[in-house]
């Protein structure tokens, strides 16, 4: 009877492993909530890197490199967009995205930021950005070399995205 029970238990917490976490969405529905793992945080600035260039060939634009500064201009962004909780490009000091890029001595030009609050991932995040003009033009911008992008999870789940190109 105990070895039944424990393998109940077991079955149990294997599939709760296997449930996405649901949160309440900004509309009253639930929605699925991507958790960005230690795992996923060493791996999600390649991922992204990685779809952006292939985005870029399909398109015949000459490939980006991460760029610690972006990067980091990105992720102070990032917290600062969840801070203010509202997704926009200017710092709760006034800083522009301009400013951010300046202010990590990055050297090249700044280009563009895209900006996003959702709970999906930076591969839904990315294909929500080559969906609308404005935000595609950003990732394949032909005089584009750099790349930064970051993050914000929330403890409910919100992630805070901003991925900036440079020249």
């Amino acid at each position: 009877m105990l070895r039944m029970i424990s393998l109940i238990v077991a079955g149990a917490l294997a599939l709760s492993a296997c449930t996405p976490a649901v949160t309440t969405g900004p509309d009253g529905s639930g929605v699925r909530v991507y958790n960005i793992t230690a795992r996923d945080a060493k791996e999600i600035p390649f991922r992204v890197l990685d779809n952006v260039n292939q985005l870029r060939a399909a398109r015949g634009v000459n490939p980006v490199e991460l760029s610690p500064q972006l990067n980091a201009a990105a992720a102070t962004h990032s917290r600062d967009m969840a801070v203010q909780n509202r997704p926009w490009h200017f710092g709760s000091d006034g800083s522009s995205p301009l400013d951010r890029v300046r202010r990590t001595g990055y050297q090249g030009r700044f280009l563009g930021e895209n900006i996003s609050e959702t709970f999906e991932s930076e591969v839904e995040t990315l294909s929500a950005w080559m969906a609308q003009s404005d935000t595609r033009n950003v990732i394949l911008a032909p005089e584009a070399r750099n790349l930064g992008i970051a993050w914000h999870q929330e403890e409910n789940g919100k992630i805070w995205w901003t991925l900036i190109t440079g020249g």
